[in-house]
């Protein structure tokens, strides 16, 4: 019985467990041997969501669950450069697998970011603070207006974006990011997607007294893979500064330019149509977030609009406008549990006339658990 066990390296272990895992060592099973590693994370979210619409005499409420998980993978190769990726098994529920692209990270700090790399001008903007919660009122699809500085961020998966290593230039607190896609998705005739984009980016961190300030943004440039349109599918610049104090943190952001609204729905029908033009486009968001200990507090504030029109129409005709005021009360009641009741207010307008459907307020209330 006892000849049946054998000392492995400190270890009593049975021998045929010995053999196999000696085995799996030689023939670098996954998992066991010559494989990247692997971390994961997620979170899972409930509550309750109710809606109160300005067309709607009753309040509605619904319970919201949603969940993610993902997992990352990276290796470092013998010259030091880093070789990274990930996936998500599921994102908010979509029940989808959605690999990202490559990452490499050389020596000096740099990246290199291959397929579906994103744009450098919405990387490098600074983060004006947000509310937490599944809050708000979905904006009618005859609205145009945008609700975030990132509206203009259109690249076909076929690209690259890198990032400087921290001082860049030699600037203490200076970042740069240069980013491109390449489209060949054709002539479209009445929809529109983007064809080749370029984006650059920069941010800047500075201290003042007890007062840390961030500085980010940058332009974005897309074009149209419908030869009919006067617009570039995007053309845009943004900025947001941000200051931190203690435990108070305040920001504001503003984006602006023109772009190309895809399949947009004519007003009254049915059916998705063509594309339409939208110049004169504007939006401002306001944040502010205080930490007290277990409680963070946090109000946001979005102010956007946009003149939408048929392809190749000029004459200027009234705004679309977004509008939205919200706030909500984060209590960790244990490491990576959080207690969520939050609130929002909106407005949503299609060629200057509020549009009640889509205009209103919410509220929410749950849990979040991440891992």
């Amino acid at each position: 019985m006892i000849n049946e066990f054998i000392n492995y390296k400190g270890v009593i272990m049975k021998k045929e467990l010995l053999v196999a895992t000696a085995l799996a060592t030689t023939l670098g099973v996954a998992g066991v041997a010559e494989a990247a590693s692997a971390t994961y994370s997620g979170h899972l979210r409930n509550g309750v969501k109710g809606k109160d619409l300005d067309s709607a005499a009753d309040e509605t409420y619904v319970a919201v669950q949603q969940a993610s998980f993902a997992v990352s993978v990276s290796e470092t190769t013998d010259s030091g450069i880093k070789i990274s990726g990930s996936f998500d098994l599921s994102n908010e529920s979509d029940g989808s697998t959605d690999p990202s692209g490559l990452t490499l990270t050389f020596t000096d700090g740099s990246k290199l970011d291959l397929i579906e790399a994103g744009s450098a001008y919405g990387t490098h903007l600074a983060s004006v603070p947000g509310t937490t919660g599944e809050i708000g009122v979905t904006k009618d699809s005859n609205n145009h207006a945008p609700t975030g500085l990132t509206y203009a961020s259109s690249n076909d998966s076929v690209g690259f974006e890198w990032h400087s290593a921290a001082d860049f230039a030699g600037v203490e607190g200076l970042k740069m990011g240069v980013s491109a896609g390449f489209g060949d998705d054709g002539d479209a005739a009445t929809t529109s997607t983007a064809e080749n984009s370029y984006s650059v980016g920069l941010s800047y961190v500075t201290t003042a007294g007890d007062t840390t300030v961030t500085v980010g943004g940058g332009y974005m440039n897309a074009d149209d893979s419908n030869g009919s349109t006067l617009n570039d599918k995007a053309n845009s610049t943004a900025i947001a500064v941000v200051a931190a104090t203690g435990n108070l943190t305040v920001g504001v952001g503003y984006a602006g330019g023109d772009y190309i609204a895809s399949n947009a729905a004519n007003s009254g029908a049915t059916a998705t149509n063509a594309a339409m033009e939208v110049d004169d486009v504007s939006v401002t968001t306001l944040g502010a977030k205080y930490v007290s200990g277990d409680i963070t507090f946090a109000v946001n504030r979005v102010d956007g609009e946009g003149d939408d029109k048929a392809v190749q129409a000029t004459a200027s005709s009234a705004n679309d406008g977004y509008e939205s005021t919200s706030a909500s009360i984060s209590y960790t009641v244990a490491p990576g549990v959080s207690a969520i009741l939050g609130f929002s207010d909106s407005t949503s307008s299609n060629e200057g006339s509020n549009i009640a459907a889509s205009s209103g307020s919410s509220w929410y209330v749950g849990a979040l658990v991440s891992f």
